[in-house]
C-alpha cells in the first residue's frame, strides 16, 4: 500500500490517508481481513502526525470500512469487497457508455442526478 499526501493541498492530510487507503481497497490492492500498517509506521513513513493517521483510521471506521480494536489494529472489513464490486459495476457502467458515444462529463451528470433523485 502506498499512501501519498501533498501538503500543499486544500484537502486536510487526513483526508488525503483515508482517500489513499479507500483508493487502494476499490482497487483490491488491499482486501477484506488485511490488516493495514500501524498508524505509528504510517505517520513516520509520511513524516505526519500520528494523530492524523488515527483520524483518517478512524473515518474509514465510521464508514465500516476498517475494524479497530485493541491489540489487533486496524482491520479491513468485508465492506471492502463491496467497494472493489461498485468499481467493477462503474468500470462496466462506463464502458456502456462510451460504446453508446456518451462523454465522462455526460455520465458524471447522469449519475448525479440520479443520485440526487434517490430518497
Amino acid at each position: 500500500m502506498l499512501i501519498r499526501v501533498d501538503s500543499s493541498s486544500d484537502i486536510s492530510i487526513f483526508e488525503q490517508v483515508a482517500a489513499a487507503i479507500r483508493t487502494d481497497m476499490a482497487a483490491g490492492r488491499v482486501r477484506p481481513d488485511d490488516k493495514l500498517p500501524s498508524a505509528r509506521d504510517v505517520a513516520a513513513s509520511l513524516g505526519i502526525n500520528l494523530h492524523t493517521v488515527l483520524r483518517a483510521y478512524q473515518v474509514l471506521r465510521d464508514e465500516g470500512l476498517v475494524d479497530m480494536r485493541r491489540g489487533r489494529g486496524a482491520v479491513v472489513t468485508s465492506a471492502a469487497g463491496d467497494l472493489t464490486e461498485l468499481t467493477e459495476d462503474i468500470r462496466e457502467l462506463g464502458a456502456k457508455a462510451a460504446a453508446l458515444g456518451m462523454t465522462a462529463d455526460a455520465l458524471a451528470s447522469l449519475v448525479r442526478d440520479s443520485l440526487k433523485a434517490m430518497p
